[in-house]
């Protein structure tokens, strides 16, 4: 299938499931060329490609760990070789792992801070060098900062973290027409979410919203999708909590 330069393209991180994969299959949808980044899970990347150009879309995959900056680049510049540019970075690669701050080891805090805060650094800062002019950064935050429940306490700060980056770089990108957002949501049936809580605690987090369902990836999307779009042009610096109300 032949590219050109003129197409959007889109890198999302950690898209080979959950929310990212349901981002990447949407922006595909919407006409982006899509860059399907995974860590380790290059069966369901190459899945999910093989999905959204069975549907017509372009894909490539591109393997990275988003915190080893040496393989950011590589991938950016995979994704420039084939398509000539970028104009689209989704940031929502991240590890979700709980413990009280009494309770949680180093290893604990050290991990998820090279993975959900040092990645979307290494990332925002090679888009902030090489992204194409008018083009989207959306980060991926949460809406545990504002709900701050226990043992979410390293989470929360990386994600607290990536808001503060949003805020400063969509001002230090003046001139240059580029939006830099952030979409926060809350409780969504994701396996991240999911896997290790008792249905009790699913149950009662399903309630706390007024619309009192969980979130499904499609409804991150579909605010991504908005952000990324020719309507979210003029929404830049801000972070969208996507939670149903629940905050």
């Amino acid at each position: 299938m032949s590219i050109t330069s003129n197409d959007k393209v889109a890198i999302v991180t950690g898209a080979s499931r959950g929310i990212g994969a349901a981002i990447a299959q949407r922006l595909a949808r919407d006409g982006f060329t899509v860059v399907i980044n995974y860590a380790g899970n290059v069966a369901e990347a190459e899945a999910l490609s093989a999905a959204i150009e069975k549907e017509g879309g372009k894909a490539l995959t591109a393997q990275a760990d988003v915190s080893d900056p040496r393989a950011v680049e590589r991938m950016w510049g995979a994704a420039e070789a084939a398509f000539g540019g970028v104009d689209v970075l989704v940031n929502n690669a991240g590890i979700m792992r709980l413990a009280t701050l009494a309770e949680g080891d180093d290893e604990l805090f050290d991990h998820q801070i090279a993975i959900n805060l040092k990645g979307p650094r290494n990332t925002m800062k090679l888009a902030a060098q090489r992204l194409r002019d008018g083009g989207r950064i959306i980060n991926l935050s949460s809406s545990v900062v504002g709900l701050y429940q226990p043992t979410y306490g390293v989470y929360a700060a990386t994600k607290a973290g990536v808001e503060a980056m949003t805020h400063v770089l969509s001002k230090e990108l003046r001139g240059r027409n580029i939006t830099v957002n952030a979409i926060a949501p809350g409780p969504t049936a994701t396996a991240l979410f999911l896997d290790g809580k008792p249905q009790a605690v699913i149950d009662t987090l399903t309630k706390l919203a007024p619309l009192e369902r969980l979130g499904q990836p499609e409804d991150i999307a579909n605010a991504v999708a908005f952000l990324a779009g020719p309507d979210g042009s003029w929404i830049n610096g801000q972070v969208l909590r996507a939670n149903g109300g629940i905050i």
